[in-house]
């Protein structure tokens, strides 16, 4: 999901500001694919292992995904629109994972069952991103990986907008540092460059504050 949406970041304002995009939104990114190919990469997920693309979208992340854990692995996929599910179905990317209608306030995944979690544009919509990336960090186990990805920089992003870059952005590194740590993640990488954003955390052993088991 690599854009932001105009209105707030409850449930029904993504949905509002995704559903009218999602039939052309691959063709208005169309050169996108390789930086996610890219991300995915710096993430790295291991063969067999366990995966989720929170925010997917359309699946643009998916085959790489797919390609990293290999057929042995699991890929899922969730997303809060509809319409950009079906999307993903339309360009075939549920050959490659698992996709599903899901908030990532409340996954529907036991604790610790992941070994990464990629998420493309996902920290600006989020309703309440302390607490939505601790719901992350309790369905990946320790030393599991978690990549924070935009296929532009924050400056490339704000010039896109109209607007300038400003220090309270949580993809700001003063701001996401401590937001991920208060979260149970360790801020290992961060890159702000014209052609990508990208966050790399690892999950602690010791989350922050929690959670109780959804399974």
């Amino acid at each position: 999901m690599p854009h932001e949406p105009s209105r707030g970041n409850s449930a029904a304002d993504v949905r509002d500001f995704f559903t009218p995009r999602a039939a052309d939104w691959d063709s208005r990114f169309p050169g996108d694919g390789p930086a996610y190919t890219a991300a995915v990469a710096d993430l790295g997920p291991r063969p067999g292992g366990a995966v989720l693309d929170a925010g997917c979208g359309t699946g643009r992340a998916l085959p790489a995904l797919r390609a990293a854990v290999g057929p042995e692995g699991t890929v899922l996929g969730v997303d809060l629109t509809p319409a950009m599910l079906d999307a993903a179905v339309r360009e075939g990317r549920d050959g490659f994972a698992g996709l599903a209608l899901a908030d990532v306030a409340r996954l529907p995944l036991r604790d610790g069952c992941l070994d990464a979690v990629f998420a493309a544009g996902l920290i600006s919509h989020l309703s309440d991103p302390g607490e939505n990336l601790r719901e992350l960090a309790r369905v990946v186990r320790p030393g599991g990986r978690l990549a924070l990805f935009h296929p532009v920089g924050r400056a490339a992003l704000a010039a896109r907008h109209g607007r300038a870059r400003t220090p309270d952005d949580l993809r700001a590194e003063p701001r996401l540092r401590p937001l991920l740590a208060g979260a149970g993640w360790r801020l290992e990488s961060y890159a702000d460059e014209d052609t990508r954003f990208l966050a790399l955390a690892v999950r602690e052993t010791d989350q922050a504050g929690g959670t109780a088991d959804r399974s």
